[in-house]
């Protein structure tokens, strides 16, 4: 399979429950907590593997989660709160090994959009009850057991996302590399302050400028080097490290270079979100939507590292992690997260053996603030503009644009529908449209039923009849294939026109082979009813063969069994003969000598002793 397909949903698991010889309690807490599970078979090895794994991403997700909370006006520390609370929690429950929770660049930029309508005196609170919000979403997806949902969004969609998601956040960062001042009103649409900002924003600042893209350059610079040399430096923790430096030593805040705020040397502490109900019922829509984009994020990473380590995931615990970090988070001063795509990367490329590599990450990051953060005071704002620059490119998968824009037109209109209404719409609802407009494009392909008339040759051959063909006077046969909803219902029933057309006064009996009609709806069985009632009344014996279970339960319930017979209605059944053979043996006995053309023996002996064959 191509690395650029969408990956494989592994089978789900619950190690713990499935060991009886645990008490229950135990069972059940392992299943809650799969990290207190890991630590049954945990070694000093393992926890080598996992400070080292830990220690590398803390380097990645300390840069990372305040750049992330400065993508929708948050302050820097309440970034690093969340890559604290978050990833600790979601490492205690989640399902995957190695999946890192915390701030991520999408949710940050959906949160863009979300909060847009909020003056920014009243960001803070309202992204603590988006958290909330969020995680009570979905953890009721967790209780209603709809984690499986996720599937039914194309990978199309996800990297439709991503590339929306990314170009969205190089235009809203624009504004920070080139030193412009906002404009317009928080209200407006993105697409119309970002061209406000562009015209009337001011001259560039060439000090700020320069900066960003000193940044940008260290930070690619570092990157080739870990490519060349094999190395593990954290190129945008350097890069901005780079950054501060240079602004310290050559003054530029003097010269109008915006630093962040001064980071409080404190932890998160306990602090419940405001339940303001007119804000909730406003913020409801996109925390679902939000909530269900972070899902998909966590997923998808958890699968496509479950691929390369054969791990069993258990999804719909992996969707409880995401919903109880959450609304943990809200509880400790933190915005909405999800699973990182990028440092779950590498904390499995770093060699992470358990969930607990994301518990002594969020050490790593608690001690940083503890350690470091009044240095964070000479971190301009046009650093961590250059770092999400440079993750925004990072963040579009080019190679999977290409793929699915190659492999079906249908798969590039997805890509291209979703990417243009993350920029046009917003952010947390493009998945909706792109889902939707999926739907929209699959429901026509899905509606069609195809027929086709049979015909027996002289060598007992069951075949699709061809402009050579000459079919019996007495007993006609098609088979038809497809799904047999409301939306189909036009195409059958031009199909069903269509026999009616070619009945004669010589045609005896006419067999219906069902066997790959699925899914059928009433509309489309009063069709086939009204057909075999109308069909019957010009002198015309009909049969349905290949009848499934299911299939023959709806038949029953609408009273088309009724209608026929039981003997008329040929089941699918595990033997020898096909249900189809078995109905042309009884037109035959029903026709005798009758029945032209030579297509089958004279006699029911002979019949019994032949093989028949399926050439469809």
């Amino acid at each position: 399979m191509s690395q650029h397909a969408p990956p494989r949903a592994n089978s789900s698991a619950r190690g713990a429950s499935a060991d009886l010889s645990l008490p229950l309690w135990k069972r059940r807490l392992y299943t809650l907590v799969p990290a207190f599970d890991s630590l049954r078979t945990y070694t000093p090895n393992s926890f080598r593997r996992d400070l080292i794994a830990g220690i590398t991403v803390a380097a990645v997700a300390v840069p990372q989660a305040m750049a992330y909370a400065s993508i929708f006006g948050m302050p820097v520390q309440y970034g690093l709160y969340t890559a604290i609370v978050m990833t600790a929690v979601g490492a205690l429950l989640d399902s995957s090994k190695q999946l890192i929770n915390g701030p991520t660049n999408a949710i940050s930029i959906a949160m863009l959009s979300a909060l847009a309508f909020v003056p920014s005196d009243q960001r803070i609170p309202a992204a603590m009850l988006m958290a909330a919000l969020i995680g009570l979403f979905q953890t009721g997806i967790t209780l209603l057991r709809l984690g499986d949902l996720s599937r039914f969004i194309s990978h199309a969609v996800i990297v439709g996302f991503t590339a929306g998601a990314s170009v969205l956040l190089v235009l809203d960062q624009l504004k920070n590399v080139l030193g412009l001042k906002a404009q317009g009103e928080h209200h407006d649409h993105f697409v119309k302050r970002w061209i406000l900002t562009m015209y009337y924003g001011g001259p560039v600042h060439l000090p700020t400028m320069y900066v960003a893209l000193g940044t940008i350059a260290v930070a690619l610079g570092l990157r080739w080097i870990n490519r060349r040399y094999k190395l593990a430096l954290p190129e945008l923790l350097l890069a901005i490290i780079a950054a501060g430096l240079a602004v310290w030593h050559w003054e530029l805040a003097d010269q109008g270079v915006k630093l962040i705020d001064k980071v409080p040397r404190i932890l998160p502490h306990f602090e419940s979100p405001q339940w303001d109900w007119g804000l909730i019922r406003q913020l409801a829509p996109s925390a679902a939507a939000v909530g269900m984009l972070g899902l998909l994020e966590a997923i998808a990473m958890a699968k496509s590292i479950a691929a390369k380590t054969e791990q069993k995931l258990d999804i719909n615990q992996q969707c409880l992690s995401e919903g109880l970090a959450n609304l943990t988070g809200s509880f400790f001063q933190c915005f909405p997260g999800s699973g990182s795509l990028t440092r779950s990367y590498i904390n499995h490329q770093a060699g992470a053996a358990t969930q607990w590599s994301g518990v002594i990450c969020a050490a790593m990051v608690g001690l940083t603030i503890l350690l470091f953060a009044p240095l964070a005071q000479f971190i301009p704002k046009a650093a961590l503009a250059g770092v999400l620059m440079v993750t925004a490119t990072r963040m579009v998968d080019v190679a999977g644009i290409r793929y699915h824009c190659r492999a079906t037109k249908f798969d590039a209109i997805i890509v291209a529908a979703t990417a243009l209404s993350a920029v046009l719409v917003s952010v947390e609802f493009c998945i909706l449209v792109g889902t939707i407009l999926s739907f929209l494009m699959y429901v026509p392909r899905a509606a069609r039923v195809e027929m086709q008339e049979l015909v027996i040759t002289s060598n007992h051959r069951i075949r699709e009849r061809n402009d050579e063909d000459v079919p019996s006077d007495q007993l006609r046969i098609y088979n038809f294939e497809g799904e047999l909803f409301f939306g189909s219902s036009p195409e059958f029933e031009s199909h069903l026109e269509q026999i009616e057309e070619e009945i004669d006064d010589q045609l005896r009996i006419l067999i219906l082979r069902v066997k790959h009609l699925r899914n059928p709806d009433a509309v489309c069985m009063h069709l086939l009813a009204e057909f075999i009632a109308e069909t019957e009344a010009r002198g015309v014996v009909v049969c349905l063969t290949g009848v499934r279970g299911g299939f023959y339960a709806t038949l029953k319930k609408v009273g088309i069994v009724e209608l026929l017979g039981d003997e008329r209605v040929f089941r699918e059944v595990p033997r020898d003969w096909t249900s189809t053979v078995a109905a042309i043996e009884w037109a035959h006995r029903q026709l005798g000598d009758e029945l032209s053309g030579g297509a089958l023996p004279p006699d029911e002996e002979s019949v019994a002793v032949r093989d028949w064959h399926f050439t469809i």
